[in-house]
């Protein structure tokens, strides 16, 4: 189900047909850096993550990571979405590419259209959260008029986030 468009993409559901593309993308150096091991190793475990996490959220909240492809050639390239996370009391804009789409534009494009979702849902105020060490997604969030708001750490882990936010 298509969500929204940009000029040069379409944000769309996750489908289980994508985990070839959700296998590579959670196995990519810069997600296993920055975001973490989510121990995808086979197409079942991609199909898997697929069904129990964006298709459920979308199911319970009418949200979730949605699939960012190329409109002109339906290449997907991303995750780009709303995620209401344990430990967080705001919802949070999460964003990943492709190294080979990195620099070109298109998380900005993307959480941008993400970030005008979440107004027209009625969400009140965006949260983010990035590792320390992650320059390029904290340049990504001010570059979204987001906030640096401070630090905090989600239930059952150890690593202090930078937390950044956006009031509507």
């Amino acid at each position: 189900m298509k969500v929204t468009e940009t000029s040069r993409l379409a944000l769309r559901w996750v489908e289980e047909t994508d985990a070839e593309f959700i296998m590579k993308l959670l196995n990519e150096p810069g997600w296993l850096q920055y975001i973490g091991d989510k121990g995808i190793r086979t197409m079942d475990d991609a199909k898997d993550y697929i069904v129990s996490g964006p298709r459920t959220m979308y199911e319970r909240e009418g949200f979730g990571l949605f699939l960012a492809e190329r409109k002109d050639d339906h290449v997907p390239i991303g995750l780009c979405g709303l995620i209401k996370r344990d430990g967080l009391e705001d919802v949070d804009i999460g964003f990943a590419f492709l190294s080979d789409y990195q620099f070109q534009g298109y998380a900005f494009e993307a959480a941008s259209a993400t970030v005008d979702f979440a107004k027209d849902m009625g969400i009140k105020r965006l949260i983010a959260i990035t590792t320390k060490d992650n320059e390029s997604s904290s340049k990504l969030l001010e570059k979204l008029d987001m906030k640096l708001e401070g630090y905090v750490t989600l239930p059952n882990d150890t690593e202090e986030l930078k937390k950044y936010s956006l009031n509507f």
